[in-house]
């Protein structure tokens, strides 16, 4: 196991009607801020009337920039970027999930900071600390809410860069499951996709086996996978979408990446994917992951046993360990199929034609993981397996 530092910087606020405290927690901290959003649903759903209502009550001043999209884009994180330094803004609030939070994160960064964003992003070096922000999470899945990464999106040359510091963990996110209700199921299960995939990046390790965070990584997929089943029931659910919320503060606890290297080659390998073809990060994760999978499993069968037993209760076929290793990818994709999300490439309209260049992007700077180093030609063969 490898030596760790466990430390916290994000408060979490749960629960009904939680959105009414953000003026008194922002005013910690500034009384002039960005207030930083998508499109117009939340003005459908009521919330940002709310907000309004609370950082007015906390004569707290805001400058609002909406328009966030999806994979979200350089050219209004330089828009931000320009807003705040004109206006003297001291904090970001992000109101939304994954995208609006993680754009608001690359403001932060940039205001603080004289090279252009997209700089900081290739070269990976941040000078100077953010500005601080804070989250209102309407949709769970990346854990950017409580995390120090965010992922940002070129339009001109078609690329996704990670960038991770410290300063950018949010100071607060508030969390109320009822501000989920309104968003579509299959982006809310993209998030469910999305967090098993962040748990699994740490599952996979090539560092020797910690139990406790085993079984911690184990239970909190099973607990995913059971309240992203029942929400296809009743997408009102509070207490299944209060799970998921949770699922995703977990899925970026350092409990679980206690003392070990994750991969992350499934994300770098998705993020061309979704970089080129702006297809929903999670719906990418569901056809790669699997890919990535099968690709691998040999190099560790075990654990992949492990996971199809401890995960999906397959029995172990011990005169055959590659036959519950690969029942256990099986069920990992009939469980995607089930919640409505693709497994393979050809059902998001995908060809072949890129995959040498997406390759040859992912390994630009090295080979990709550390469960297994992947070179170029590996991940044209993964490409090939999620066809």
């Amino acid at each position: 196991m490898e030596n760790l530092t466990i430390s916290s910087n994000t408060k979490i606020i749960i629960g009904r009607e939680s959105e009414f405290l953000v003026g008194e927690e922002i005013k910690k901290y500034s009384n002039k801020i960005l207030l930083h959003y998508g499109g117009g649903s939340i003005k459908k759903i009521g919330l940002y009337e709310k907000v309004v209502k609370s950082l007015k009550m906390n004569n707290i001043e805001f400058i609002e920039l909406s328009g966030v999209m999806p994979n979200p884009r350089v050219s209004l994180v330089r828009e931000g970027i320009k807003i705040c330094k004109e206006n003297d803004i001291s904090f970001i609030l992000a109101i939304g999930g994954g995208s609006v939070i993680d754009s608001a994160k690359a403001i932060a960064i940039g205001v603080n900071n004289d090279e252009d964003i997209w700089d900081i992003f290739r070269n990976g070096k941040i000078k100077r600390n953010g500005l601080p922000l804070g989250v209102i999470l309407t949709i769970a899945g990346s854990g950017s809410e409580t995390s120090e990464a965010l992922v940002i999106n070129n339009e001109e040359n078609k690329e996704k860069r990670l960038l991770r510091h410290k300063s950018i963990a949010p100071k607060f996110s508030i969390l109320n499951p009822e501000l989920t209700f309104t968003v579509p199921m299959y982006q809310t299960q993209c998030g469910v996709a999305d967090l098993i995939a962040h748990i699994l990046e740490i599952y996979f390790t090539p560092n020797a086996r910690a139990d406790l965070a085993d079984r911690l990584c184990e239970s909190t997929i099973k607990s995913l996978i059971d309240n992203g089943e029942k929400l296809l029931d009743d997408k009102e659910n509070y207490d299944a979408r209060l799970e998921i919320l949770l699922g995703g503060i977990a899925a970026h606890s350092e409990l679980l990446s206690v003392g070990r290297k994750g991969d992350f080659a499934t994300h770098t390998i998705e993020h061309e994917l979704s970089g080129l073809y702006d297809i929903t990060h999670g719906a990418g994760i569901s056809i790669i992951l699997p890919a990535w999978m099968k690709y691998v499993y040999k190099v560790d069968i075990n654990r992949f046993v492990q996971l199809a037993n401890r995960v999906w209760n397959i029995d172990i076929n011990y005169d055959n360990l590659e036959e519950t290793a690969l029942r256990g990818i099986e069920a990992l994709k009939d469980f995607y199929k089930k919640i409505g999300l693709p497994t393979s490439l050809k059902e998001v309209y995908i060809d072949s034609s890129n995959f040498e260049y997406m390759a040859k992007r992912a390994t630009k700077n090295g080979l990709c993981g550390n469960f297994v180093k992947l070179n170029k030609n590996d991940i044209i063969n993964i490409y090939n397996l999620a066809l």
